[in-house]
């Protein structure tokens, strides 16, 4: 199982909103969607719910959205929390229905179970450790590289 794109959808999002936070047009989800090169409707989505987590603001009626905390102060793991990039405790699935007349069937999910949360735990730790700042700092770097 792999993680959901609307987790670096969120991402992208948040950093389009930063670098164009000084641009006068507004970052509507047809611009947006623009430059993730999807669907609008698939951005309002993502956008509804980093709104519900508080990274965004719209207005009702009013095309577009801002920021609504500095990135410095969100961490990837917001982001990956705010879009349900994986159900809680669900980033590795184990398989339902082992054969319980094989040892192996019948304690595989117990014997790896504990690996599995350890894992993500870990991701989430180094998602944790990484702003959406840090990212659009990269990004710009990485564009004047190509300049």
């Amino acid at each position: 199982m792999s993680i959901s794109s609307r987790f670096s959808v969120g991402i992208h999002i948040l950093s389009l909103l930063d670098v164009n936070k000084h641009q006068s047009s507004a970052n509507t989800s047809e611009f947006l969607a623009t430059s993730v090169n999807t669907n609008p409707a698939v951005i309002r989505k993502i956008i509804g719910m980093l709104r519900n987590e508080g990274l965004v603001k719209t207005k009702p009626g009013i095309a577009g959205a801002e920021l609504a905390k500095d990135l410095s102060q969100v961490t990837l793991l917001d982001v990956y929390k705010a879009v349900h990039a994986v159900k809680d405790n669900e980033l590795f699935n184990i398989h339902d229905n082992p054969n319980p007349k094989c040892m192996v069937g019948r304690n595989i999910q117990h014997s790896i179970a504990q690996h599995f949360s350890d894992a993500q735990r870990a991701l989430e730790e180094k998602l944790e450790s990484i702003t959406v700042d840090q990212v659009v700092s990269q990004i710009v770097k990485d564009e004047i590289k190509i300049e």
